[in-house]
């Protein structure tokens, strides 16, 4: 038996009903309307995935009416009846959107075929719609969770230069969700339905790593049997993630920076370049700036990789999102462990919000998850988190000194960071002091 909703428009009671019964037979759930006004009306309360449509009608034309479907409806299939004589209607109709068109009078069994290709198209559709909803929802901006203006300002940044082909450099601490923004570029930009390749460039040797990225011939070096397509090669019509770019060899480095200049590349063992279209994101929690003063990382990559540059705060820079992340994360492992964890004590909150995450998003995730398996009640309590945390202190005990040399320093350096969103090289300049000095003091006063 089919499966599928149609909509019969036609003014011809015997007609639409003949055709309401032979369709139902098929399998088909069938409603009718007698008037044009009448579907579209129906269209807005039901899920219909195709629609049989009369040419003339009594209120309106049924090749406006096709037209105003597929506006209204642009995943609903359209068939067009036609009388006698007026095939040229029917091709107007397609022009306008409709899947086909048939002669009224013709053998009914010219109907059935027609309809069963129609819904096949429409329901091929709604499958491509509910998995992209699906990828959006695993994948996309909704998926990333927060309040603070520096992640709605990373956010909103982040879904304008999605639109383009543009190369992207997210910067940020370790955990702070560089490759989640990575994603969900991705998914937001025209690339969407190809590849989205993540590599980190710090998990391999440099001689690994450029095999894996660009591939080699077989004979080019011992072990290499056979070819090997590299990771921008994989990656081919959509986008590549390198997370950890900071930790790319020169050599490498140079590499990487002919295909950003001209999409093409050598494989290991090999004298043709390969030619690929591929969008780099790219993202370190490095400084490069201070990497290139110490010959560390070429200025002319760091120029071509930083067209766009987006800083994602660390999480201590956004407290009014830990709470948020910890409830999300304590609903998601309570589900997963099917376990009937719903709340969390006031003390649990305000120690979490009290302590620094050094580890950023990442690390309070895996505290959230640990505290769930370990928790045998339904609320989430203070002694379920890790000692360095427990003891850490709270919003009360750490008011600064309005008077304290030191207290006010630390005040102002923080209120600069935020300012630069986490960038330390720009709030060195602008507090005139050093890069290592600012680190000395980060270090001083606990803020690394």
């Amino acid at each position: 038996m089919q499966q599928g909703k149609l909509l019969i428009i036609d003014d011809e009671d015997r007609l639409r009903n003949l055709m309401a019964r032979i369709l139902q037979l098929e399998g088909y759930d069938v409603i009718t309307a007698s008037t044009g006004k009448e579907g579209l009306r129906k269209l807005q309360h039901e899920a219909v995935n195709v629609v049989l449509s009369d040419v003339k009608l009594p209120d309106s034309n049924g090749i406006e009416l096709t037209g105003q479907i597929k506006k209204g409806w642009p995943a609903t299939e359209i068939i067009v009846l036609t009388a006698f004589g007026t095939i040229n209607d029917g091709v107007k109709a397609i022009k306008v959107g409709a899947f086909d068109y048939i002669t009224k009078g013709d053998d009914n069994e010219k109907i059935i075929p027609l309809v069963s290709k129609a819904m096949d198209k429409a329901l091929l559709q709604q499958r491509v719609a509910e998995l992209e909803n699906k990828l959006n929802d695993k994948f996309g901006f909704d998926r990333i969770i927060g309040r603070s203006q520096a992640i709605i300002d990373a956010i909103k940044l982040s879904q304008k230069v999605a639109l383009t082909d543009t190369t992207v450099l997210l910067l940020g601490e370790t955990g702070t969700g560089k490759e989640v923004f990575a994603e969900a570029i991705h998914q937001a930009s025209q690339r969407k339905g190809k590849p989205f390749v993540a590599v980190n460039c710090s998990a391999f040797t440099k001689e690994l790593l450029e095999s894996e990225l660009f591939g080699h011939k077989a004979g080019s070096f011992t072990g290499a049997t056979k070819d090997k397509k590299g990771l921008f090669e994989e990656a081919d019509g959509g986008t590549i993630f390198l997370d950890e770019m900071g930790e790319l060899d020169l050599e490498l480095q140079a590499k990487l920076l002919r295909v950003l200049e001209s999409q093409q590349f050598l494989k290991i063992g090999d004298t043709k370049p390969t030619q690929v279209n591929v969008r780099i994101l790219a993202a370190t929690n490095r400084d490069l700036q201070a990497e290139i003063e110490n010959n560390h990382f070429r200025s002319d990559l760091y120029y071509r990789l930083s067209v766009f540059t987006i800083t994602l705060p660390a999480l201590r820079e956004r407290s009014k999102d830990i709470t948020l992340l910890a409830e999300y994360f304590m609903q998601y492992f309570a589900s997963k462990v099917k376990k009937p964890v719903n709340s969390m004590s006031t003390i649990f909150i305000e120690k979490i919000e009290a302590y620094k995450w050094p580890g950023n998003i990442r690390e309070l995730k895996n505290i959230i998850e640990r505290a769930v398996i370990l928790c045998d009640g339904n609320e989430l309590d203070e002694t379920l988190l890790p000692y360095e945390i427990q003891h850490a202190n709270t919003k009360a005990s750490t008011t600064l000194s309005a008077f304290d040399l030191s207290s006010v320093e630390k005040l102002h350096i923080q209120r600069v960071l935020n300012h630069t969103h986490g960038n330390r090289a720009e709030a060195a300049r602008l507090l005139n002091i050093g890069v290592a000095t600012l680190y000395r003091k980060l270090k001083e006063y606990g803020l690394e």
